[in-house]
Order: C-alpha cells, then structure tokens, then sequence
C-alpha cells in the first residue's frame, strides 16, 4: 500500500498532503479525549507493534506480497484520533529512514493508511459492534469485520487517486481491480491478525482496548445494580 514517489502528479500529491495535515490537526486535538494514564503508553506500543509488523510480508501470489496496515487495529486499541496519529509517526519513520514510501507520497499514505484506513476501520467497528450483543466478546469479531473492509478501501482510495493523477496511461479499471482484488485477500490476513490481537488484550485488560469501553460501562452497571437487588 506504500504509494512511492512518481505515482501521482505534483497537484494530486500536494491536494492529499493538505488532507493529511488537516486531518492530522484535527487527530491532535480529538486525541486528548482519548489518552489518560492508562492508554498513553498503549499508544507508543501499537505503534511499535504496527512498525513492526509492517516490516514483515507475506505472498500473495503472482509475485505481490502484502502487509498489515494496521488502522482498525489501531483504532479499536486506543480509538481512532490516536490511531491517526500513531499510524502517521509511522509512516513518517518509514518515509523518511527507510525509504518505505516516498516523501512526496507522504501526505497520500497518511491519507490513505492514516485516515481513510483508520476511519472507515472505526466506523465499520462502531457499525458492527452495535449488532452484536453488548458485551467485550464481541468487539473482536467487529474488529475483524472492520480490518477486513478497510484495507481493500484504502486500496480503492489510492484507485480513485490514481484515476485523478496518476503518471502512468492505465484505465482506472484495470488499477481499481488489481488494487482491490490483492487487497480483498490482504484484508483477509488484517482481519486475523486484529482478531488475535484484539483478543489477546481483552483477556488480560479489557480496560485497555478503546473499542471495549462502552460494553465495560454497561457491564459495570449491571453489576451494581444486581448487588443492589
């Protein structure tokens, strides 16, 4: 999903880096709604976990490979202001030390990975947990469906984008199908590993996991009530 420098026009890479910093502004100060004491440190983890993660990729076939992206986990984990945030100092590493990602790409990868990634994961998340009863158990499978759905939209975001400005004579078409379909079965892996993540921290503090807060409450207040009783 890295987009690398050349792939967009100058007008279309300085339109998505006026995005990206916009939306970064607004996940700075949405964010001190969501850190407390508790979560701040998680912040840095996930972070650290989607670096990692990032760096390790697995086949696809036809010679493509694909990696975690990361934004509904990171949503769900510490919500979607500092999943912004924490996927964008990423990129940024990546861009900038690594050459993962060119630096006049850099505001189309935030775009991409940092806010439609992490967004559409959460309100895909905040979706499908509604469904599902209100207890933690059941924020992973909404996370899953959330990771699954993200990554072949991000994916069809950067089609939409090629479709603008791309460099290269290509029918929108043809990028939209082979982006989405590779990243259909991307999505597939994201949705696995966000479900083993999610789950591994629910069972030992649920209280951590962001997307798990409004089941916790209600659980909270059922138990005062029956002691009441």
């Amino acid at each position: 999903m890295h987009v690398p420098d050349g792939f967009l026009d100058a007008p279309t890479s300085v339109g998505t880096a006026v995005v990206a910093v916009t939306g970064v502004g607004l996940a700075l100060r949405g964010a001190r709604r969501e850190l407390d004491d508790r979560t701040a440190p998680l912040a840095g983890l996930v972070a650290l976990f989607i670096f990692a993660t990032q760096m390790v990729n697995f086949p696809i076939g036809a010679g493509t490979s694909g990696h975690l992206l990361g934004g509904a986990l990171a949503a769900v984990l510490v919500g979607p202001y500092t999943a912004t945030l924490a996927i964008t100092v990423v990129l940024i590493v990546q861009g900038t030390l690594m050459a993962d990602g060119g630096l006049t790409a850099l505001g189309t990868n935030i775009t991409l990975m940092g806010l439609v990634g992490v967004w559409v994961g959460w309100l895909v998340f905040v979706g499908v947990r509604a469904l599902l009863p209100q207890r933690p158990a059941s924020v992973v499978p909404a996370a899953a469906v959330a990771a699954l759905v993200s990554v072949p939209t991000a994916a069809f975001g950067f089609s939409v984008l090629f479709g603008i400005g791309g460099t290269a004579d290509v029918p929108f078409s043809t990028v939209a199908a082979a982006m989405v379909g590779v990243h259909s079965i991307i999505g597939i892996g994201e949705a696995a590993i966000t479900a083993l993540a999610v789950s591994s921290i629910l069972a030992v503090r649920p209280d951590l996991v962001y997307g798990a807060r409004p089941s916790l409450r209600r659980r909270t207040l059922t138990i005062r009530e029956e002691a009441r009783a």
